[in-house]
Protein backbone atom coordinates (compact mmCIF):
# COMPACT_ATOMS: atom_id res chain seq x y z
CA UNK A 1 0.00 0.00 0.00
CA UNK A 2 0.57 3.39 -0.41
CA UNK A 3 0.43 6.71 1.29
CA UNK A 4 -2.26 8.61 -0.79
CA UNK A 5 -3.82 11.20 1.09
CA UNK A 6 -3.71 12.58 4.65
CA UNK A 7 -6.91 14.35 6.10
CA UNK A 8 -7.73 16.87 8.75
CA UNK A 9 -10.66 17.91 10.45
CA UNK A 10 -10.60 20.73 13.25
CA UNK A 11 -13.57 20.17 15.06
CA UNK A 12 -14.93 22.63 17.63
CA UNK A 13 -17.70 23.40 20.56
CA UNK A 14 -19.17 26.57 19.35
CA UNK A 15 -17.89 28.63 22.53
CA UNK A 16 -14.50 27.53 24.41
CA UNK A 17 -14.05 28.64 27.70
CA UNK A 18 -11.10 29.69 29.26
CA UNK A 19 -11.01 26.58 31.31
CA UNK A 20 -8.49 23.64 31.79
CA UNK A 21 -10.53 21.64 29.46
CA UNK A 22 -8.54 20.19 26.35
CA UNK A 23 -12.26 18.35 25.10
CA UNK A 24 -13.33 21.60 23.86
CA UNK A 25 -11.95 21.15 20.29
CA UNK A 26 -10.14 18.33 18.59
CA UNK A 27 -8.29 17.19 14.98
CA UNK A 28 -9.31 14.59 13.70
CA UNK A 29 -6.96 12.99 11.11
CA UNK A 30 -7.97 10.46 7.99
CA UNK A 31 -5.15 8.77 6.74
CA UNK A 32 -6.13 6.77 2.80
CA UNK A 33 -3.91 4.11 1.37
CA UNK A 34 -5.79 2.66 -1.77
CA UNK A 35 -9.10 1.62 -0.47
CA UNK A 36 -8.23 1.05 3.44
CA UNK A 37 -8.96 4.31 5.42
CA UNK A 38 -7.60 4.84 9.14
CA UNK A 39 -8.24 7.44 11.75
CA UNK A 40 -6.42 8.96 14.23
CA UNK A 41 -6.49 11.95 16.98
CA UNK A 42 -3.77 14.16 17.89
CA UNK A 43 -4.08 15.73 21.22
CA UNK A 44 -2.78 19.46 19.82
CA UNK A 45 -4.11 22.93 18.92
CA UNK A 46 -5.59 22.06 15.50
CA UNK A 47 -5.14 25.36 13.05
CA UNK A 48 -1.16 24.99 14.48
CA UNK A 49 -0.85 21.16 13.51
CA UNK A 50 -2.83 21.27 10.11
CA UNK A 51 -0.06 24.33 9.45
CA UNK A 52 2.71 21.79 10.15
CA UNK A 53 1.90 19.51 7.89
CA UNK A 54 1.30 21.87 4.74
CA UNK A 55 3.75 24.49 5.59
CA UNK A 56 6.49 26.06 3.56
CA UNK A 57 9.76 24.23 4.12
CA UNK A 58 12.15 26.77 6.00
CA UNK A 59 15.40 24.51 5.68
CA UNK A 60 16.48 21.05 5.44
CA UNK A 61 15.53 20.23 9.01
CA UNK A 62 12.44 22.01 8.88
CA UNK A 63 10.05 20.38 6.06
CA UNK A 64 6.08 19.93 6.40
CA UNK A 65 5.24 16.49 7.55
CA UNK A 66 3.63 15.49 4.27
CA UNK A 67 7.01 15.87 2.44
CA UNK A 68 7.79 12.81 5.06
CA UNK A 69 4.56 10.99 4.42
CA UNK A 70 2.74 10.99 1.53
CA UNK A 71 3.58 8.29 -1.20
CA UNK A 72 5.24 6.50 1.69
CA UNK A 73 4.95 2.52 1.74
CA UNK A 74 2.24 1.19 4.23
CA UNK A 75 2.22 -2.71 4.72
CA UNK A 76 3.69 -3.88 8.03
CA UNK A 77 4.27 -1.92 11.77
CA UNK A 78 7.91 -1.22 10.94
CA UNK A 79 6.59 1.04 7.66
CA UNK A 80 4.59 2.78 10.56
CA UNK A 81 7.71 3.22 12.50
CA UNK A 82 10.30 4.22 9.57
CA UNK A 83 7.70 6.91 8.37
CA UNK A 84 7.99 8.49 12.17
CA UNK A 85 11.52 8.37 12.21
CA UNK A 86 11.48 10.13 8.90
CA UNK A 87 9.37 12.74 9.61
CA UNK A 88 11.60 13.52 13.40
CA UNK A 89 14.59 13.79 10.50
CA UNK A 90 12.90 16.16 7.97
CA UNK A 91 11.00 17.86 10.57
CA UNK A 92 13.91 17.95 13.26
CA UNK A 93 13.18 22.04 13.88
CA UNK A 94 9.43 22.09 13.27
CA UNK A 95 8.42 22.13 17.15
CA UNK A 96 4.94 20.87 16.34
CA UNK A 97 6.12 17.72 14.02
CA UNK A 98 5.58 15.17 16.81
CA UNK A 99 1.87 16.46 17.96
CA UNK A 100 0.68 16.08 14.24
CA UNK A 101 2.44 12.88 13.61
CA UNK A 102 0.61 11.50 16.75
CA UNK A 103 -2.28 11.64 14.49
CA UNK A 104 -0.67 10.36 11.97
CA UNK A 105 0.78 7.51 13.61
CA UNK A 106 -2.47 6.29 14.89
CA UNK A 107 -4.32 6.44 11.87
CA UNK A 108 -1.59 4.76 10.15
CA UNK A 109 -1.80 1.76 12.65
CA UNK A 110 -6.04 1.86 12.67
CA UNK A 111 -5.75 1.46 9.09
CA UNK A 112 -3.57 -1.36 8.98
CA UNK A 113 -5.17 -3.33 11.84
CA UNK A 114 -8.56 -2.89 9.87
CA UNK A 115 -6.69 -3.83 6.75
CA UNK A 116 -4.69 -6.78 8.41
CA UNK A 117 -8.06 -7.79 10.47
CA UNK A 118 -6.24 -7.63 13.98
CA UNK A 119 -7.02 -5.07 16.75
CA UNK A 120 -3.59 -2.58 16.91
CA UNK A 121 -2.46 -4.43 20.38
CA UNK A 122 -1.86 -7.45 18.60
CA UNK A 123 0.19 -5.98 15.84
CA UNK A 124 2.27 -5.05 18.67
CA UNK A 125 2.99 -8.06 20.30
CA UNK A 126 0.01 -8.48 22.68
CA UNK A 127 -1.77 -11.65 22.36
CA UNK A 128 -4.94 -10.17 24.49
CA UNK A 129 -5.74 -6.95 26.01
CA UNK A 130 -6.10 -7.22 30.14
CA UNK A 131 -8.93 -4.79 32.02
CA UNK A 132 -8.52 -1.68 33.38
CA UNK A 133 -9.78 0.03 36.27
CA UNK A 134 -11.04 3.50 35.19
CA UNK A 135 -10.59 6.64 37.05
CA UNK A 136 -12.83 8.92 36.84
CA UNK A 137 -11.02 12.28 35.64
CA UNK A 138 -12.34 15.34 36.07
CA UNK A 139 -11.39 18.91 37.23
CA UNK A 140 -11.97 19.83 41.19
CA UNK A 141 -15.09 21.86 41.67
CA UNK A 142 -15.04 25.58 42.52
CA UNK A 143 -15.38 24.94 46.16
CA UNK A 144 -14.93 21.86 48.55
CA UNK A 145 -18.70 21.57 48.39
CA UNK A 146 -18.88 20.85 44.28
CA UNK A 147 -15.92 18.46 44.77
CA UNK A 148 -17.55 16.51 47.32
CA UNK A 149 -20.66 16.05 45.27
CA UNK A 150 -18.76 15.05 41.88
CA UNK A 151 -16.75 12.45 43.88
CA UNK A 152 -19.80 11.15 45.23
CA UNK A 153 -21.77 11.50 41.83
CA UNK A 154 -18.60 9.09 40.29
CA UNK A 155 -18.33 6.69 43.08
CA UNK A 156 -22.48 6.25 43.09
CA UNK A 157 -21.90 5.73 38.97
CA UNK A 158 -19.58 2.95 40.67
CA UNK A 159 -15.87 4.81 39.85
CA UNK A 160 -13.72 2.66 42.38
CA UNK A 161 -11.14 5.46 41.59
CA UNK A 162 -11.04 9.31 40.94
CA UNK A 163 -8.53 12.26 40.06
CA UNK A 164 -9.71 15.77 40.77
CA UNK A 165 -7.21 18.37 39.30
CA UNK A 166 -6.48 21.93 37.81
CA UNK A 167 -9.30 24.33 38.94
CA UNK A 168 -8.50 26.11 42.24
CA UNK A 169 -5.97 23.83 43.65
CA UNK A 170 -2.88 25.39 44.35
CA UNK A 171 -3.98 28.80 43.13
CA UNK A 172 -5.00 29.72 47.07
CA UNK A 173 -4.06 28.85 50.59
CA UNK A 174 -2.45 25.42 51.74
CA UNK A 175 -5.47 25.06 54.05
CA UNK A 176 -7.93 26.28 50.72
CA UNK A 177 -6.62 23.13 48.81
CA UNK A 178 -6.56 20.91 51.75
CA UNK A 179 -10.49 21.47 51.85
CA UNK A 180 -10.01 20.37 48.74
CA UNK A 181 -8.47 17.32 48.95
CA UNK A 182 -10.34 16.25 52.18
CA UNK A 183 -13.82 16.85 50.26
CA UNK A 184 -12.91 14.38 47.35
CA UNK A 185 -11.73 11.93 50.03
CA UNK A 186 -14.72 12.17 51.87
CA UNK A 187 -16.91 11.87 48.55
CA UNK A 188 -14.89 9.13 47.47
CA UNK A 189 -15.08 7.06 50.30
CA UNK A 190 -12.41 5.63 52.40
CA UNK A 191 -11.83 2.52 49.80
CA UNK A 192 -11.63 4.82 46.76
CA UNK A 193 -8.72 4.92 44.93
CA UNK A 194 -7.76 9.13 44.92
CA UNK A 195 -5.59 11.04 42.82
CA UNK A 196 -4.54 14.44 42.66
CA UNK A 197 -3.45 16.32 39.76
CA UNK A 198 -1.93 20.09 40.37
CA UNK A 199 -1.29 20.84 36.68
CA UNK A 200 2.03 22.24 36.55
CA UNK A 201 1.04 24.77 38.91
CA UNK A 202 3.94 25.37 41.20
CA UNK A 203 6.18 25.23 38.16
CA UNK A 204 9.34 24.10 40.00
CA UNK A 205 8.72 25.38 43.79
CA UNK A 206 9.29 22.65 45.73
CA UNK A 207 8.35 24.08 49.23
CA UNK A 208 5.43 25.13 48.24
CA UNK A 209 4.71 21.68 47.37
CA UNK A 210 5.70 20.27 50.24
CA UNK A 211 3.35 22.39 52.70
CA UNK A 212 0.41 20.29 50.48
CA UNK A 213 2.01 16.82 51.71
CA UNK A 214 0.27 16.64 54.99
CA UNK A 215 -3.13 16.96 53.55
CA UNK A 216 -2.54 15.08 50.68
CA UNK A 217 -0.92 11.75 52.78
CA UNK A 218 -3.55 12.35 56.06
CA UNK A 219 -5.92 11.21 52.91
CA UNK A 220 -4.07 8.11 51.27
CA UNK A 221 -3.73 10.02 47.75
CA UNK A 222 -2.34 7.26 45.61
CA UNK A 223 -0.40 9.97 43.36
CA UNK A 224 0.36 14.12 42.81
CA UNK A 225 0.40 14.73 39.17
CA UNK A 226 2.65 17.14 37.60
CA UNK A 227 3.11 19.04 40.38
CA UNK A 228 6.13 20.87 38.44
CA UNK A 229 6.41 21.36 34.70
CA UNK A 230 7.68 18.33 33.05
CA UNK A 231 11.31 19.48 32.94
CA UNK A 232 11.94 20.05 36.47
CA UNK A 233 13.51 16.97 37.43
CA UNK A 234 15.46 18.16 40.24
CA UNK A 235 12.19 18.96 41.23
CA UNK A 236 10.28 15.83 41.25
CA UNK A 237 12.66 14.10 42.37
CA UNK A 238 13.53 16.13 45.38
CA UNK A 239 9.52 16.26 46.38
CA UNK A 240 9.32 12.34 45.93
CA UNK A 241 11.76 12.44 48.88
CA UNK A 242 9.86 14.31 50.98
CA UNK A 243 6.22 12.85 49.78
CA UNK A 244 6.02 9.78 51.88
CA UNK A 245 3.58 7.17 50.75
CA UNK A 246 2.33 10.11 47.85
CA UNK A 247 4.57 8.86 44.78
CA UNK A 248 4.75 11.18 41.96
CA UNK A 249 2.80 11.16 38.77
CA UNK A 250 4.00 12.89 35.62
CA UNK A 251 4.38 12.51 31.33
CA UNK A 252 1.27 13.58 29.94
CA UNK A 253 3.91 17.00 28.96
CA UNK A 254 5.97 14.41 26.87
CA UNK A 255 6.07 14.53 23.09
CA UNK A 256 9.23 12.50 22.78
CA UNK A 257 10.41 9.71 23.81
CA UNK A 258 13.56 11.36 25.52
CA UNK A 259 11.92 13.41 27.08
CA UNK A 260 10.09 10.52 28.88
CA UNK A 261 13.46 8.61 29.21
CA UNK A 262 14.63 11.64 31.68
CA UNK A 263 11.78 11.60 33.56
CA UNK A 264 12.33 7.94 34.22
CA UNK A 265 15.64 8.19 34.83
CA UNK A 266 15.98 11.18 37.21
CA UNK A 267 11.91 12.52 38.18
CA UNK A 268 11.89 9.37 40.87
CA UNK A 269 8.29 8.76 39.24
CA UNK A 270 6.04 6.03 40.70
CA UNK A 271 3.80 6.52 36.99
CA UNK A 272 4.53 7.95 34.22
CA UNK A 273 1.54 8.59 32.25
CA UNK A 274 1.97 9.14 28.47
CA UNK A 275 -0.77 10.66 25.23
CA UNK A 276 -0.29 8.86 22.45
CA UNK A 277 -2.29 11.41 20.71
CA UNK A 278 0.99 13.86 21.71
CA UNK A 279 3.77 12.02 22.28
CA UNK A 280 4.16 11.01 18.58
CA UNK A 281 1.46 8.11 18.12
CA UNK A 282 1.51 4.80 19.67
CA UNK A 283 4.66 3.98 18.32
CA UNK A 284 6.36 6.01 20.29
CA UNK A 285 4.28 5.39 23.66
CA UNK A 286 4.64 1.69 23.40
CA UNK A 287 8.78 2.41 23.44
CA UNK A 288 8.21 4.10 26.76
CA UNK A 289 5.79 1.51 28.09
CA UNK A 290 8.39 -0.82 28.00
CA UNK A 291 11.05 1.43 29.53
CA UNK A 292 8.68 1.73 32.12
CA UNK A 293 7.99 -1.86 32.74
CA UNK A 294 11.85 -2.06 32.74
CA UNK A 295 12.33 0.66 34.92
CA UNK A 296 9.80 -0.63 37.72
CA UNK A 297 7.74 2.67 36.90
CA UNK A 298 3.67 2.21 36.54
CA UNK A 299 2.87 3.34 33.09
CA UNK A 300 -1.02 5.02 32.87
CA UNK A 301 -2.03 6.17 29.48
CA UNK A 302 -3.13 10.06 29.48
CA UNK A 303 -6.52 10.78 27.72
CA UNK A 304 -9.12 13.33 28.58
CA UNK A 305 -10.98 13.78 24.81
CA UNK A 306 -12.47 11.26 23.19
CA UNK A 307 -13.03 7.23 23.18
CA UNK A 308 -10.87 7.10 20.06
CA UNK A 309 -8.25 8.56 21.93
CA UNK A 310 -9.02 6.31 24.54
CA UNK A 311 -8.57 3.22 22.82
CA UNK A 312 -5.22 4.75 20.63
CA UNK A 313 -3.45 5.41 24.26
CA UNK A 314 -4.40 2.47 26.05
CA UNK A 315 -3.29 -0.09 23.31
CA UNK A 316 0.35 0.97 24.27
CA UNK A 317 -0.08 -0.85 27.41
CA UNK A 318 -2.77 -3.54 26.77
CA UNK A 319 -1.22 -6.31 27.86
CA UNK A 320 0.14 -5.07 30.93
CA UNK A 321 -1.12 -6.89 34.26
CA UNK A 322 1.14 -4.70 36.92
CA UNK A 323 -0.03 -0.86 35.05
CA UNK A 324 -3.58 -1.74 36.02
CA UNK A 325 -5.41 1.70 35.89
CA UNK A 326 -6.41 3.93 33.08
CA UNK A 327 -7.59 7.80 33.05
CA UNK A 328 -11.16 8.09 31.92
CA UNK A 329 -13.02 11.23 31.52
CA UNK A 330 -16.06 11.63 32.76
CA UNK A 331 -17.05 15.12 32.01
CA UNK A 332 -15.63 15.76 28.02
CA UNK A 333 -17.62 18.42 26.21
CA UNK A 334 -20.59 16.57 23.80
CA UNK A 335 -17.83 16.97 20.71
CA UNK A 336 -15.66 14.18 22.46
CA UNK A 337 -18.63 11.88 23.01
CA UNK A 338 -20.11 12.94 19.52
CA UNK A 339 -16.49 12.12 17.41
CA UNK A 340 -17.24 8.10 17.42
CA UNK A 341 -19.58 5.66 17.01
CA UNK A 342 -18.56 3.23 20.02
CA UNK A 343 -17.55 4.11 23.54
CA UNK A 344 -15.14 2.33 25.83
CA UNK A 345 -17.94 1.86 28.93
CA UNK A 346 -16.57 0.92 32.72
CA UNK A 347 -18.15 -2.77 33.52
CA UNK A 348 -19.71 -3.47 36.44
CA UNK A 349 -15.84 -3.67 38.20
CA UNK A 350 -15.66 -0.27 36.87
CA UNK A 351 -12.99 -1.85 34.18
CA UNK A 352 -12.51 -1.08 31.07
CA UNK A 353 -11.97 -3.74 28.10
CA UNK A 354 -10.24 -2.58 24.81
CA UNK A 355 -12.16 -3.72 22.14
CA UNK A 356 -11.00 -7.49 20.14
CA UNK A 357 -11.94 -5.74 16.79
CA UNK A 358 -9.66 -4.92 13.83
CA UNK A 359 -7.39 -1.21 14.35
CA UNK A 360 -8.53 0.30 16.97
CA UNK A 361 -12.61 -0.96 17.40
CA UNK A 362 -13.58 2.63 17.03
CA UNK A 363 -14.85 4.14 13.98
CA UNK A 364 -15.97 8.48 13.41
CA UNK A 365 -19.29 9.51 13.80
CA UNK A 366 -19.49 11.45 10.52
CA UNK A 367 -23.00 12.18 10.20
CA UNK A 368 -23.23 13.83 13.78
CA UNK A 369 -19.21 16.03 13.21
CA UNK A 370 -20.51 18.35 10.12
CA UNK A 371 -21.60 21.34 12.87
CA UNK A 372 -18.52 21.23 14.92
CA UNK A 373 -16.47 21.25 11.45
CA UNK A 374 -14.50 24.55 11.49
CA UNK A 375 -13.78 26.40 7.81
CA UNK A 376 -10.50 26.99 7.55
CA UNK A 377 -7.86 27.85 4.51
CA UNK A 378 -4.39 28.22 4.64
CA UNK A 379 -2.72 30.66 1.77
CA UNK A 380 0.60 31.25 0.91
CA UNK A 381 1.24 33.55 -1.70
CA UNK A 382 -1.91 32.62 -3.45
CA UNK A 383 -1.64 29.20 -3.54
CA UNK A 384 -3.96 27.09 -1.35
CA UNK A 385 -2.11 24.99 1.31
CA UNK A 386 -5.17 23.75 3.07
CA UNK A 387 -8.67 23.82 2.98
CA UNK A 388 -11.27 21.91 5.16
CA UNK A 389 -11.52 18.66 3.45
CA UNK A 390 -15.39 17.21 3.10
CA UNK A 391 -16.02 14.91 6.24
CA UNK A 392 -17.64 12.69 3.35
Amino acid sequence: MEIEAVDFYYLSMPEVLDVGDGSQDALLVRVQAGEHVGWGECEASPLVSIASFVCPMSHSACKPLRDSVLGQRLDGPDDIRRIGDLVRANSLDLLQADHTLSGIDIACWDLLGRKLGAPVYRLLGDRYATPKLAYASQLFGDTPQATLEQARRVRAQGYRAAKFGWGPYGRGTVADDAAQVFAAREGLGDDGVLLIDAGTVWLDAVETAVQRLEALNACRVTWLEEPFVSGALGAYRALAARAGTVRMAAGEGCHNVHMAEQLLEYADLGYIQIDAGRIGGISVARRVAEMAQQRGVNYVNHTFTSHLALSASLQAYALSDADAICEYPVEPRQLALDISNEHLLPDAEGRIQLPDAPGLGITPNLDVLAPYLVDVEIRVQGKVLYRTPPLR
